[in-house]
């Protein structure tokens, strides 16, 4: 069963950057594609950017030229990149890794925007 790891967020002023990972184990981490979604409280949970295994990325609208997804498959770990945050960033982050059998949503890592 996966089980996924994720660490980097916490408080920062419009602008700002952050840098989220996330450390999975249980899959075969390399031959997954991976997702990183968010949540804002009352909606829908977003897909944010993805990267598949061969590397490939791909990018919601609203965060595109200010978010950057990558992978280490010797560690692991998918990252997720933030710069040039905004308010409308403001969200519990979690990563996912595409049709990973025994997937569930975790608690995810809240990102919050403010000054």
């Amino acid at each position: 069963q996966v089980q996924l790891v994720e660490s980097g967020g916490g408080l920062v002023q419009p602008g700002g950057s952050l840098r989220l990972s996330c450390a999975a184990s249980g899959i075969i981490f390399s031959t997954y594609t991976l997702d990183w979604y968010r949540q804002v409280p009352g909606k829908q949970r977003d897909l944010v950017a993805s990267i598949t295994s061969g590397g490939s990325t791909s990018y919601a609208d609203s965060v595109k030229g200010r978010f950057t997804i990558s992978r280490d498959n010797t560690k692991n770990t998918v990252y997720l990149r933030m710069d040039s945050l905004k308010f409308e960033d403001t969200a519990v982050y979690y990563c996912k890794p595409r049709l990973a059998p025994g997937f569930h949503w975790g608690q995810g890592i809240q990102v919050t925007v403010s000054s």
